[in-house]
């Protein structure tokens, strides 16, 4: 008697797990669903859709600039740096690499103080080797002309040639705080970089880094870009730079042995007549940027994109259609002559 109650019991239980389970399923199903865009309940009844009106954005200007992908943009005179057409040109944004125009241009004003700075050799560090993102690709312990850095830091965006230069020459610049001493050379060659920035008068722009990777308090506007590029295409040493397609030279390694590299611009706007530099930048948090110069005859524009898509290749369109528009603004009809030939 004992066994038949046992059994009795497990089988009571099992019975009352299977319908509290039941029950719950049932209820479940009784429920209402929420209702889905496309059911009969979330739909209104057609004499509400048909009776809806919208509103439309006023008709397209003909004669406005074009329409671009990117966040913010501007056009300016490429002999004063001033701003003629824009954007949301004063609109605060990450710049990317576009930040190695200053770095270039702190080694370029050196050079023309003394020349001979040209020739001094940079040795990259374990740091500089280290650096995340676009390349030079030289080596830890391999030394390479100040002159020859130029282009590893401006054609194929180096960013570590970025911090070989910051290291090379931030120990000879300006202190920055009052503990000179304990100061880096990375730090001061950064705080130089924000100095010239003042100088120029580039209000939106602040420098955290001397390549544009992502960091707070490292950005610029359209409008700064336009100034800083106006002020480094007169330096001959940075214009002649920036304008090179392709570029070869050799290294030295700590033995003594000369290894060779080349390097390639990665503006293609310099694949057409007219173009002549200046640089590009590229990170997920800045998108597609890129810092134009055109000529037309004697007349020079500098054209700013920032924010562009996640395609690379977007800037391009988006800048030749802006240099096309304010030519035509600035009345220049006539096709550019062919020389067919670029370094």
């Amino acid at each position: 008697m004992p066994q038949l109650a046992g059994l009795c019991s497990r089988r009571l239980a099992s019975c009352s797990v299977l319908i509290v389970n039941f029950l719950a399923i049932t209820a479940i199903l009784a429920a209402p669903c929420p209702a889905q865009e496309g059911d009969a309940g979330a739909v209104p009844p057609p004499e509400v859709i048909n009776a809806e009106t919208f509103t439309r954005e006023p008709a397209e200007r003909l004669d406005g600039p074009p329409f671009t992908t990117v966040k913010a943009w501007a056009i300016a005179d490429g002999a004063t740096g001033e701003v003629l057409w824009g954007h949301r040109e004063k609109d605060t944004l990450e710049m990317a690499s576009t930040t190695k125009i200053m770095t270039a241009l702190i080694v370029v004003r050196l050079m023309a103080k003394n020349p001979k700075i040209g020739d001094e050799m940079v040795t990259f560090s374990r740091r500089a080797d280290e650096t995340d993102g676009s390349s030079s690709k030289v080596r830890e312990g391999e030394r390479i002309a100040v002159r020859e850095l130029l282009y590893g830091l401006l054609l194929p965006s180096g960013n570590d040639a970025a911090v070989a230069f910051a290291e090379h020459f931030g120990g000879r610049l300006e202190a920055s705080v009052k503990d000179a001493k304990n100061e880096q050379p990375f730090d001061r060659f950064v705080a130089e970089m924000n100095r010239v920035a003042r100088e120029l008068g580039l209000h939106e722009t602040h420098f955290a880094n001397p390549n544009g990777l992502p960091a707070p308090g490292h950005h610029s506007s359209a409008r700064d870009l336009c100034r800083l590029a106006a002020h480094a295409m007169r330096q001959p040493a940075f214009a002649g730079v920036v304008g090179t397609r392709r570029h070869g030279c050799a290294v030295v390694a700590p033995d003594g042995k000369r290894r060779n590299i080349a390097w390639t611009n990665t503006n293609h706007l310099l694949e057409v007549e007219g173009y002549d530099g200046i640089k590009t930048g590229t990170t997920r948090a800045a998108g597609t940027c890129l810092v134009a110069s055109g000529h037309r005859g004697s007349d020079h524009l500098i054209v700013v994109v920032l924010g562009g898509s996640s395609s690379p290749d977007s800037r391009y369109p988006d800048t030749r259609n802006l240099f096309r528009w304010a030519w035509q603004k600035r009345e220049h009809g006539s096709p550019m002559p062919h020389t067919g030939t670029t370094r």
